[in-house]
């Protein structure tokens, strides 16, 4: 029995963590009716379709063409590298960090098995690395973005102008970072012989033609889910269709949904929750929060994930604006830091377990340099600009 749970440890190590975490917040706070109000459900559902939908497509193998086009369409590897970061990081503003990564992580993945051994190697961790934070950093320039600045700007009264206002100084100063750090990562590459074009491109194999009604069937749904992330329709009709294709359709999918992520997620809204109905904690909020808004928002994030944070901390303050770019920087840093990050994470546990602590360790470094640079303009700002 040890022996299974010590593998599924290993395995599960981010989902097992969760678990134990929220396991102890139920000594502190015993379970009751008001566990169901912890477990956001729109986003469990969301992000449950999204997977499904990700997977259908990739099943039929969208994500090979558009990685031959990509490569096609872009001159070098160095060129596709910056394309598939700037996806994450443009696309994240309309279809949120998680459908970025959720989309065009996998499609990286891809690509990068198309490259020559060596030049593979070489940027299958990084590519990953800067796309997360390319979409953690792109996401909080509009409301839509994430979940947090949607919750909010609303509770604010903020119009979207005032928010794109307010954090289109860090997403400027995100984007340059994420640009230099492409070139400096590139500067650094292995050489290989001949055209890394040509040899990625070999590398694809031809396909039969595409499922024409499993592709209209995901694009039609994929669609809709966004309108479900801008708000437009309820969360309950996707999850309803999603579920009602696969089960007539294609059964074979539903097995390709990642059931471990969707339990992380409930285990870290469980524990966060806990953590909100602790007196202490709650006291130890309300003495520190004063005037140290952004700075509170950042920490608490590293432990809670922003999503949680700005839940929680916009209970103790009206200081919404301080909250928006506390949350948006807290994102970075810590694994659990923005729940989006998990979804990367996850992608590189199933590439290769081995991996995983590699993978952790150039997350982590590129997510402290990242946060200095926001916390420095920060500091910046808010001295010369409050």
């Amino acid at each position: 029995m040890l022996q299974k749970l010590y593998v599924f440890f290993r395995k599960e190590t981010v989902l097992s963590i969760a678990v134990i975490l929220a396991l102890l917040s139920m000594f502190w706070v015993r379970p009751d009716k008001a566990y169901f109000t912890y477990i956001d459900f729109r986003t469990l559902g969301l992000l449950f379709c999204l997977m499904a939908i990700v997977a259908g497509l990739k099943a039929v193998g969208v994500f090979d063409i558009l990685a031959k086009k990509l490569l096609m369409g872009t001159s070098g590897t160095v060129g596709v590298i910056r394309l598939l970061v700037l996806l994450c990081f443009f696309l994240s503003m309309v279809i949120t960090n998680d459908v970025a990564l959720i989309t065009f992580v996998p499609l990286a993945l891809i690509i990068v098995h198309k490259l020559p051994k060596e030049l593979g190697n070489y940027w299958l961790l990084k590519i990953v690395a800067m796309q997360t934070i390319a979409a953690n950093l792109g996401s909080m320039l509009t409301p839509i973005g994430n979940p947090q600045n949607l919750y909010l700007y609303a509770r604010a009264g903020m119009s979207a102008a005032e928010l794109i206002t307010l954090m289109l100084p860090y997403s400027a100063t995100a984007l340059i970072l994420l640009l230099i750090w492409i070139q400096v990562a590139a500067a650094k590459a292995p050489h290989v012989c001949g055209s890394e074009k040509d040899k990625t491109l070999l590398g694809f194999s031809d396909r039969k033609e595409l499922n024409m009604e499993y592709l209209a069937a995901y694009l039609i749904l994929f669609t809709i889910c966004l309108l479900t992330v801008a708000r437009i329709i309820p969360y309950q009709i996707p999850l309803v269709l999603v579920l009602i294709y696969m089960l007539l359709r294609n059964r074979e999918n539903i097995s390709r949904v990642d059931y471990s992520l969707l339990a992380t997620f409930i285990a870290l809204f469980i524990f966060i929750g806990n953590l909100g109905r602790i007196p202490q904690f709650s006291s130890f909020l309300e003495r520190i929060m004063a005037g140290r808004e952004t700075l509170t928002a950042v920490l608490a994030s590293q432990i809670m994930s922003n999503v949680p944070a700005a839940l929680l901390l916009s209970g103790f303050t009206d200081n919404y604006r301080a909250l928006i770019v506390g949350t948006n920087i807290g994102g970075l840093g810590t694994l659990i830091a923005s729940m989006a990050s998990l979804i990367s994470f996850k992608y590189i546990a199933k590439e290769n377990r081995n991996l995983r602590g590699k993978y952790l360790g150039i997350f982590t470094a590129s997510n402290i340099i990242f946060m200095i640079f926001m916390l420095i303009l920060y500091f910046f700002l808010d001295k010369y600009f409050p």
